[in-house]
């Protein structure tokens, strides 16, 4: 069986799969399979078909997918299924910003992210020659931002207001803020 991930980026084909991988890892009940929910947070969809389709068609953009086959009860084989999705987009000459970082929730903790981190970082190094990765953060998000510590981002001590856009969450709470964190690649 080959277990093994591969990446390549998204196409407009791709955005109804990633629409319900993205909001299934954020919010709702699905996501709370994994470690990295919102629901706690924010309701209401993490992303929808028509932003991502404007993202994936954005010339300084890319959403890189990761796919692999998945076991069946029986030890055969599916098909290769999407598990994971990452936003990229170019932000200056020599650095771009990395978002909507998602792994599906029940695959989550299994090593993946940490894999998937990594090819992302160097997609931008080998297309971009980016020297640096940013992100940002809900502060509140601890156990995340430890993640991201552990991969050799850092905090810049920029914090920045949450987007009150329903398109993109309904705050469940006040407070709610977003980290800049940063890593030299």
């Amino acid at each position: 069986m080959n277990n093994a991930l591969q990446f390549r980026r998204a196409t407009l084909t791709d955005a109804e799969g990633l629409n319900q991988l993205v909001n299934s890892a954020y919010r709702g009940d699905s996501s709370r399979k994994g470690w990295t929910t919102e629901a706690d947070l924010l309701d209401g969809q993490r992303i929808d078909v028509n932003f991502l389709r404007e993202m994936i068609n954005h010339p300084n953009t890319v959403i890189l997918l990761a796919e692999r086959c998945l076991e069946h009860s029986d030890g055969g084989t599916a098909p290769r299924v999407l598990i994971g999705s990452v936003q990229l987009e170019k932000k200056a000459e020599d650095g771009c910003y990395l978002g909507m970082f998602t792994v599906r929730p029940d695959l989550q903790g299994s090593g993946i992210g940490k894999i998937f981190m990594s090819e992302a970082e160097a997609w931008v190094r080998k297309n971009w020659h980016s020297k640096w990765i940013e992100m940002t953060v809900i502060t509140l998000r601890k156990e995340l931002i430890a993640f991201y510590e552990r991969r050799g981002y850092q905090f810049t001590g920029e914090v920045r207001p949450f987007h009150h856009d329903e398109r993109f969450g309904i705050q469940k709470r006040s407070g709610i803020e977003l980290g800049v964190w940063r890593k030299s690649l």
